[in-house]
């Protein structure tokens, strides 16, 4: 089952993505929608207003999360790429809401900066509220998955060893397009201007999804309609030599094999 948020007309909407069409699920978005007990069983019986689909316009697959955690250094490849050493515990950072966009929507090249990467991601969406999870409640936690770009500034996350500030600005970070209940993601690619620059398999994953989960959920409760982003693969940008970063007209595609595909174009900041 693929579950989304749509922009309508005069609002947005949660739906289910059907193979005709998409359904309204009477939610005003699919964070909302997640937050009902029962969602998984009305989603699946729901059969509220339709949508064509083709020219769907897709919100982030959550608007307004109350958390966006993100992982860095998490893919084997992507560890020895940067010449670093497997972690024993996830590297953890955040995302603010204004940070994502749609899975069509620009991205906007942040302001003041030169080095604007892309990092092809595995999304992990919440869908059950859930604190100190053994592995099995971690995994039941899970509504499902999305494809995520950590798009992230370079020059602003190395101005510091915190990480943040290269990687939260604003409208820059697509999610979407739907959220899949019963996924199994395979391979996991990025393409800039038609180049394959990233390509791997999400098995290479250090902390899978529910450890992921098992491991937050020490520190904090996670509610429905978190998304934790599982960190990237090799191929970054920054790592090249010499590096390539995105431009103003970049062309990004990014894609999780049994997931979905986000295709977006870089645009300068207002």
């Amino acid at each position: 089952m693929k579950l989304a948020t749509i922009r309508t007309a005069t609002a947005t909407a949660a739906v289910r993505i059907d193979d005709d069409a998409a359904v309204e699920l009477g939610a005003e978005d699919l964070g909302v929608f997640l937050a009902r007990p029962d969602w998984r069983s009305a989603a699946e019986t729901a059969t509220g207003a339709r949508h064509e689909l083709t020219g769907l316009n897709f919100a982030p697959l959550v608007p307004k999360p109350e958390k966006v955690f993100c992982v860095g250094l998490n893919y084997r490849t992507h560890i020895l790429e940067m010449g670093r050493e497997l972690p024993e515990y996830p590297a953890l950072f955040a995302k603010f809401a204004r940070a994502l966009v749609g899975a069509h929507d620009p991205v906007e090249l942040p302001a003041g900066s030169e080095q604007v990467d892309w990092e092809a991601e595995l999304g992990v969406v919440i869908g059950t509220e859930v604190r100190h999870a053994s592995p099995e409640q971690a995994a039941a936690a899970i509504a499902g998955y999305t494809v995520v770009n950590d798009v992230t500034a370079r020059d602003f996350q190395y101005r510091s060893v915190e990480w943040l500030q290269g990687k939260t600005f604003e409208r820059s970070t697509p999610v979407g397009p739907w959220l899949v209940t019963d996924a199994e993601p395979g391979d996991i690619s990025c393409e800039v201007d038609g180049d394959v620059v990233q390509k791997a398999d999400t098995s290479d994953l250090v902390f899978g999804p529910a450890d992921l989960v098992a491991y937050i959920s020490q520190i904090i409760t996670l509610v429905p309609g978190d998304i934790i982003a599982t960190g990237t693969p090799g191929g970054v940008g920054h790592a090249r030599k010499p590096p390539r970063y995105l431009g103003e007209g970049s062309a990004v595609v990014t894609r999780v094999e049994g997931v979905g595909e986000l295709k977006n174009i870089v645009v300068k900041a207002d």
